[in-house]
């Protein structure tokens, strides 16, 4: 066999080269101007800018995709309900039904700006301490018990083998030949 004869092309780019199909490729990734965007662009301008952005993406719109707090879903008419025999002025039930909707909305988010953000870094620190813990001392302190025991799972595979096992088999036949018969009187 000849060297010449089986010898392959190999193309080395050495970064140099104008092909349209690398500038195409660096267009893609690479935006030097954004056309400004329509309304409907606008009024999701933040969230999507957010989502794409962090790695953890937040989702803005669905809060409880797993309906962890479908309890929490109160209106009026779930906690106030007036009964047909007793009714106060239409004034009044209009304006109580205002102000329980304003103070609920309003009191929720005042309490969040002052709790969210303490709660979820503490829930955080939290949940990051007891996954440390967990990776690093429980999963590997579980090995080393089921290392240390295995004899003592061998041991227990024979003693079920040996004694349970057949005098269960042999209860099971004895008791086998029994029938249940049920008449009423």
């Amino acid at each position: 066999m000849m060297k010449g004869q089986d010898s392959e092309d190999v193309d080395i780019d050495l970064g140099g080269s104008s092909d349209s199909e690398d500038i195409e490729n660096e267009e893609k990734f690479q935006t030097l101007w954004k056309a400004t965007p329509t309304p409907e662009e606008e009024e999701n301008i933040h969230t999507s800018t957010l989502v794409e952005i962090s790695d953890t993406k937040p989702l803005i719109n669905a809060r409880d995709p797993r309906g962890i707090n479908d309890c929490l879903k109160v209106t009026f008419e779930d906690v106030i309900a007036e009964p047909v025999s007793v009714r106060s002025g239409d004034r009044v039930w209009i304006w109580s039904h205002a102000l329980f909707e304003v103070s609920r909305v309003w009191i929720y988010r005042i309490v969040t700006v002052c709790l969210a953000v303490p709660v979820s870094a503490i829930s955080g620190l939290l949940f990051a301490i007891l996954s440390c813990f967990h990776i690093w001392f429980v999963g590997p302190a579980i090995v080393c018990v089921r290392i240390g025991t295995r004899w003592l799972q061998s041991l227990w595979d024979i003693v079920l083998e040996v004694i349970v096992r057949p005098f269960l088999t042999s209860a099971g036949k004895c008791c086998g030949g029994f029938s249940v018969h049920l008449a009423k009187e």
